[in-house]
């Protein structure tokens, strides 16, 4: 419409954390997250001007999680489109991200109120409804370990 500023869609970068042995660490989103507070997902954050999508990750997961990135792979690709529980279109970087589990510690409490670590194949509920996808790619990278 004329005289409105054109929507256009935001760039994220999505880290699921894993141990190297196998096991995936999940945040609890708290009441102050900006949707689906109390279900479990990954991390994120938008990607920076001029940014890497490495820089991106590593600055992220110092903020949400206290700990650093010591490997990153990008994986792939989202564009993710919802209308529910808010209408929202960003373009989502999925990147593995290894982490020494002992250095892990919630960063931004405002946003999480718990952190944990599971098996793929022991995940909790109920999950954020961005998670599944991005862990489908997460699996496929885990297994060539």
């Amino acid at each position: 419409m004329a005289g409105q500023p054109a929507r256009v869609p935001a760039v994220s970068c999505v880290f699921v954390c894993h141990d190297g042995a196998g096991r995936l660490l999940l945040a609890r989103r708290g009441a102050g997250a900006r949707d689906e507070p109390g279900r479990w997902d990954c991390g994120a954050g938008g990607l920076e001007f001029g940014e890497s999508f490495e820089a991106a990750v590593a600055r992220e997961v110092r903020a949400e999680f206290r700990a650093e990135a010591l490997e990153t792979t990008v994986l792939g690709v989202r564009n993710v489109l919802r209308g529910e529980p808010v209408d929202s279109h960003w373009v989502a970087v999925v990147c593995l991200v290894r982490v020494d589990p002992a250095a892990v510690a919630i960063g931004e409490p405002h946003k999480f109120d718990d952190l944990a670590w599971f098996a793929p194949d022991a995940l909790p509920a109920p999950l954020h409804s961005q998670l599944r996808p991005t862990l489908a790619l997460a699996r496929e990278a885990l297994a060539g370990r």
